[in-house]
């Protein structure tokens, strides 16, 4: 396994560990992950949000997150901006 996929593996889990401690019906920023995984200065967290964003895009297309822009999910391949991500509704 690559350096980069190594890193990927640890962000999705650490993201869909953060996505379950906000709850049900809760939204987590994409810098929070980044932060929690590379410590609070902008120097470490500020490279990683490429890779967060492929990670949600990742998780999103496998149906374990869901990205939101505005409080609406979006499709994960055609969004822009600020956005957030959290857990698939379950019924």
């Amino acid at each position: 396994m690559t350096a980069d996929a190594t890193r990927d593996a640890e962000i999705a889990t650490l993201m869909l560990t953060l996505a379950a401690a906000c709850g049900p019906g809760k939204t987590l920023d994409p810098t929070v992950v980044a932060r929690a995984y590379a410590g609070p200065h902008p120097d470490g967290w500020g490279p990683l949000m490429q890779p967060v964003r492929r990670v949600a895009v990742a998780l999103a297309h496998e149906g374990r997150l869901v990205i939101y822009r505005k409080g609406k999910p979006v499709d994960p391949d055609d969004f822009r901006g600020i956005y957030r991500i959290g857990l698939p509704h379950v019924e």
